[in-house]
């Protein structure tokens, strides 16, 4: 009978042979990127764009007859596609950091690990970054599932005159982080005041006595623990591996479903794909009535909205922002009418772009 190093031997080969020539093809997959390349430097145009990128996957993954599964066919070619574009010109990319946050990861994902990303300090030198071409896009956290809104991302997507052109959608695993990785000697806790409350249950369970800390990051925590034994950190996988940290507990967030959506901001403004989502900031003069009648061309125009949120306009007594997302993008026939409606009725109106829909 044959040994498995045996009966594993051809296979292997035939292995090793396929990778070779996979390894041709993307070469040339490289070498007719960097002719578009070409192509566009001499039309000023765009290395990134979004929408064209969401098409090549979407078609593959279509097409595909083997047992690759859609979301490892999206990974696939989403390096793929970034070692190619790189090609053209390393993207720069602006994140929460510092190295470890969720948000660096939910760039990696968006844009693949191909580009140089840029840790900033706070939301606000996100956008400052993108708005001064440091960086080509931004990263920001918009919305968690457990804690909703993140007001200072909606804040400054009022005031900026950057548009969102991507969205993404992480899952969110918590670890209690340590240097050793137990609690001896710890006295407190630190995490972005999110990732807090979004553990508060496991902590006043598992860890009353541990004084709770909010810092600008987990990532930012994660750094703190690794430098002072009496520190806990609530962190990501991510954060745990940068700062060689152990687990004193995993997963401890509250909601097993927990999950963030991060939304990618820049100059660009997208083309239709066919799976679009338009944001909108709207506000109405204080009447009654007066948000019944802001929303009633969606109906009439037939325009599902998916998300509706409330903001203090910061502007005036009991006055509101209205943070809405609605199926399709501003071009598509129908929601264009909506739009010159909801125009015509609001006190305020700003679209903050289309874009492709994340498949998470």
């Amino acid at each position: 009978m044959p040994t498995e190093e045996e009966r594993l031997a051809p296979i292997r080969a035939k292995i090793d042979t396929l990778d070779t020539q996979i390894l041709d093809l993307l070469s040339q997959r490289a070498q007719a990127a960097q002719e578009v390349g070409h192509i566009k430097g001499g039309f000023s145009s765009p290395v990134f764009r979004p929408e064209r990128e969401r098409q090549v996957v979407a078609r593959l993954q279509a097409s595909s007859t083997g047992p690759l599964l859609p979301d490892g066919i999206a990974s696939i070619w989403r390096e793929v596609m970034s070692a190619c574009r790189a090609l053209e010109a390393r993207q720069t990319i602006a994140f929460l950091g510092p190295i470890g946050t969720f948000s660096e990861l939910a760039a990696q994902k968006y844009f693949g690990h191909s580009i140089a990303g840029l840790p900033c300090n706070s939301l606000d030198e996100v956008f400052s970054a993108v708005e001064k071409g440091a960086a080509q896009f931004g990263v920001v956290p918009v919305e968690n599932s457990s804690e909703g809104a993140i007001s200072r991302t909606l804040d400054l997507l009022l005031d900026s005159p950057l548009h969102i052109s991507g969205e993404v959608v992480l899952p969110i695993r918590h670890h209690l982080l340590t240097k050793n990785g137990n609690l001896e000697g710890v006295t407190s806790v630190c995490a972005h005041a999110q990732a807090l409350a979004q553990c508060q249950q496991w902590l006043s369970q598992h860890a009353p006595h541990l004084k709770r800390q909010a810092v600008s990051s987990n990532a930012e925590a994660a750094r703190m623990a690794a430098a002072d034994s009496s520190l806990a950190a609530i962190a990501g996988d991510p954060a745990q591996v940068a700062y060689d940290l152990q687990a004193v507990a995993s997963q401890i967030q509250d909601d097993p479903h927990n999950r963030t959506r991060f939304v990618v901001i820049g100059s660009y403004q997208c083309q239709p794909t066919g799976q679009d989502q338009t944001s909108l900031v709207l506000s109405v003069d204080n009447r009654p009535g007066a948000v019944y009648q802001l929303l009633e061309p969606l109906a009439k125009h037939g325009v599902s909205m998916n998300r509706f949120e409330s903001r203090p306009a910061r502007k005036g007594t009991w006055e509101y922002h209205f943070y809405i997302d609605v199926a399709g993008h501003a071009d598509d026939s129908k929601v264009a009418k909506a739009l010159e409606a909801l125009k015509a009725s609001a006190a305020y109106f700003k679209n903050l772009g289309s874009y492709p829909h994340s498949a998470s």
